[in-house]
């Protein structure tokens, strides 16, 4: 079964992404603007100290990202957030954050009021400017998701300006000529009739709020079986996104814990900086954590709970894929795809970043792409053997 993606009119990227750096430590802001300035594609438009002299030099910037410190004098980074939300809905914010649990607290609190993402910080700055860890990952955040903000930014000028927007086009590998780019097909694989058995859940940028989302409207399925999620996130965060889950579903939710037996009414999150696996022993399914290299660029990563999961429960095994950058998922919703479970990807318009749900989707592993409205209600009709 093929489904053709609709092809979304193209803009010149006539105007870089716009960016905003707020920290009160004139080091870091020198250091972050810096970075950015050196990307193409990328513009500091302002840094400022205080998220204060955010809010209120706003409208002058107008950015399309917002990079947020969380400790800041005058007006935190919380306090300011909903602030610059209100100034422009669709903003892009990115929460500066240190590796603490108050820290960890308050960044998975921003993205419940509408942070895009956050980045961890070290705790020095001596340990900021050696890090090209921190540049890397802060630096790919804004590309990515800056980019939907410039693109719509384009769009609303051209559209104002009453310019004709411009079918995507490419240059041929062959003559001076440019020829249209057609919208890319993807393969969605039917549905096993085998009712699964166990549902296994990965994300990464979005992903906390798209699993507040969904896990709740999976009642019914929760109290039958085991639920096991990967979240890209470093230790500490995990640990506070368990108990903030927990929360919102109303059922048991914790990071997993080597060897503990996986029973059903159960949710299991890796933790972070571990791997998470599903070691089975005759009849009995239990944890694996393994300390390994990352896998993806990722640690926890998908692929190696998806493939270990898949070799457990073999056919009777449900993946979800939501929002997040990168391409890890992909070789994992294979091995689900090879063992006769069913794989869900979560579709571009509702995802925050398409890169890994798009990269599995593009593979062929698939069986279905929705919006994440319809996801859970999809995975409730699975579990009831309705694969219609």
């Amino acid at each position: 079964m093929n489904v053709l993606l609709a092809e979304r009119p193209a803009v010149a990227p006539t105007s870089p992404v716009r960016v905003m750096v707020v920290d009160d430590s004139v080091v870091v802001r020198g250091l972050v603007a810096r970075w950015v300035d050196e990307e193409p594609g990328l513009q500091t438009v302002a840094a400022l100290r205080t998220g204060r002299e955010a809010v209120d030099q706003f409208d002058r910037f107008d950015p399309d990202v917002v990079i947020l410190d969380i400790e800041m004098p005058d007006l935190d980074g919380l306090s300011a957030l909903p602030l610059l939300l209100a100034k422009k809905h669709d903003l892009v914010v990115i929460m500066a954050s240190a590796l603490s649990r108050r820290h960890a607290e308050v960044s998975i609190k921003a993205l419940s009021l509408g942070a895009a993402d956050y980045v961890s910080k070290p705790i020095t700055n001596r340990d900021v400017t050696t890090s090209p860890t921190f540049r890397r990952e802060l630096i790919e955040k804004v590309r990515q998701l800056g980019r939907r903000q410039a693109t719509r930014r384009n769009l609303r000028k051209a559209r104002e300006g009453g310019a004709a927007v411009a079918p995507r086009m490419r240059a041929s590998a062959h003559s001076r000529e440019t020829v249209t780019e057609r919208p890319a097909e993807i393969s969605l694989r039917p549905f096993t009739n085998v009712r699964p058995r166990v549902l296994l859940i990965g994300a990464s940028t979005g992903g906390p709020q798209a699993l507040g989302r969904i896990l709740p409207t999976l009642k019914g399925v929760l109290d039958r079986v085991p639920v096991l999620v990967v979240q890209h996130m470093p230790q500490t965060f995990t640990t506070i996104l368990a108990e903030h889950l927990s929360r919102t579903t109303g059922r048991p939710m914790h990071e997993a814990v080597q060897g503990e037996q996986i029973v059903p009414g159960a949710i299991y999150l890796a933790p972070g900086a571990r791997h998470m696996r599903v070691e089975r022993r005759f009849a009995q399914f239990f944890i694996g954590l393994d300390d390994g290299p990352p896998v993806n660029f990722c640690k926890p990563a998908l692929d190696p709970l998806f493939v270990s999961a898949s070799a457990a429960w073999g056919s009777a095994v449900l993946a979800v894929i939501l929002t997040g950058m990168g391409t890890d998922g992909t070789g994992g919703a294979g091995a689900v795809a090879s063992a006769g479970g069913n794989v869900i990807a979560q579709d571009e318009p509702t995802s925050v970043v398409w890169g890994m749900p798009g990269s599995a989707a593009h593979a062929g592993a698939c069986a279905a792409v929705l919006p994440l409205n319809e996801i859970g209600p999809k995975i409730t009709r699975a579990f009831a053997g309705d694969f219609s």
